[in-house]
């Protein structure tokens, strides 16, 4: 019997093709809509996860100075690190992979008849192995060069090419701040991290020759860490916390003068805010697959109207009020499923066109898919009730009087 009802349901879609392809594309748009937004939003996330992947899950940044919480955004003065806190760190607090200072600074750099303006920074090997930040071409520091104040650099991408175009870079001299410094190494692109800065506009110095003969004075300005994968990250961030605050002399009721950064809640406040944005545009989206379910009820209901005497003879000859029920449910389903499966497929078409424009990654989600498709049949069966139990309950006679 059901194969017979999808049968005739097929067939009085069929008689009225136009307004059945027109009232579907309602439900096309709503559910492409979806779609898209949720498969770009997801894109989103990914995009940001992969970001907080180069910058290191388990790293940890202690800077100089806190953000009053108060909506004023004013940082508090405080002193700067010395090596001395650098040391602290790296011989009292246990889990830690790497421990590095770092200072650094916007400056103009120069090298054959081209310059350009980049973030020098002032560290150690460490700084690099705690980032997971690899070397294209070259070789780090060597120690000497670390500890002696030896004007050696390696520079980022973006450097590279400013100056030297399509060379290699390695083995250039270039003048940061004045200073001649040859380039022993160039650092792997990374792209954009953090707040939209670039990363690789960088060229970073050994710790000792920055302190000397480009900041002129002793102060660090961070502290770098890498933890293990399976060390404790609140218990460490405690311990730090109590350790630093012991060294800047700081009493119980003084609040901290310096802010430790934990990349996974970077990570958990980035995720949290694609995941929101995504069900806002979600939300908007599925609007119009509200509308779409409005308007197949309409014209199911202008359907039943027109097909009133077609409904009286069917109830005449034996046809049950529960058959008559389930065509036209089938003719609510069919139009909805069909309209959610392309709509599915322009949505995804949508977001895989829009993935390279936005520099986010295609992510295909089958649940998404799955539930998308559910919701079509659920919308289907609860717009198509109305008219449905509205031709089921005709009167025959009366349905035949109909002209």
């Amino acid at each position: 019997m059901l194969v017979e009802t999808i049968r005739l349901a097929f067939e009085a879609l069929g008689r009225n093709a136009l307004r059945s392809t027109l009232t579907g594309l309602g439900i096309l748009i709503g559910v492409g809509a979806v779609i898209a937004m949720i498969t770009i939003g997801q894109g989103a996330s990914q995009n940001v996860r992969n970001e907080i992947a180069k910058l290191g899950s388990e790293l940890l940044t202690v800077s100089v100075g806190q953000q009053k919480r108060g909506g004023q955004g004013v940082s508090l003065a405080a002193a700067a690190f010395d090596y001395a806190d650098v040391e602290a760190v790296r011989s009292e607090i246990r889990g830690l992979r790497h421990v590095a200072p770092l200072s650094s600074k916007i400056g103009r750099i120069t090298a054959r008849n081209a310059n350009w303006n980049a973030r020098i920074i002032g560290t150690e090997n460490a700084y690099f192995q705690a980032r997971g930040w690899n070397l294209a071409v070259g070789r780090l520091f060597a120690e000497a060069e670390m500890y002696n104040g030896k004007p050696v650099c390696l520079i980022g991408e973006t450097v590279r090419q400013r100056l030297f175009g399509s060379g290699l870079g390695a083995g250039e001299l270039v003048r940061v701040a004045g200073i001649a410094c040859p380039v022993i190494g160039v650092l792997q692109a990374r792209g954009q991290t953090g707040a939209a800065e670039d990363d690789d506009n960088v060229i970073a110095v050994p710790f000792d020759m920055y302190q000397r003969r480009i900041q002129g004075s002793t102060d660090i300005q961070s502290i770098v860490m890498a933890a293990y994968p399976t060390a404790n990250m609140d218990r460490l961030k405690m311990t730090l916390s109590g350790l630093i605050r012991e060294r800047r002399g700081l009493g119980a009721a003084d609040p901290d003068d310096f802010t430790i950064l934990d990349m996974r809640q970077v990570a958990q406040s980035m995720m949290a805010a694609t995941r929101t944005l995504t069900l806002f545009l979600g939300a908007i989206a599925a609007v119009s697959l509200v509308v779409g379910g409005i308007g197949i009820m309409n014209i199911m209901l202008v359907s039943v109207t027109e097909r009133t005497r077609e409904i009286g003879v069917r109830l005449t000859i034996g046809a049950l009020p529960s058959q008559i029920r389930l065509q036209f449910l089938c003719e609510a389903v069919i139009l909805t499923l069909a309209g959610g499966l392309l709509g599915i497929l322009g949505g995804l078409g949508t977001a895989a066109a829009a993935a390279p424009h936005l520099a986010i990654p295609f992510v295909l989600d089958p649940v998404v898919v799955a539930v998308t498709i559910a919701i079509s049949t659920v919308l289907g069966i609860g717009f198509g009730f109305a008219p449905a139990a509205r031709a089921a309950s005709l009167d025959p006679v009366e349905a035949l009087r109909h002209v």
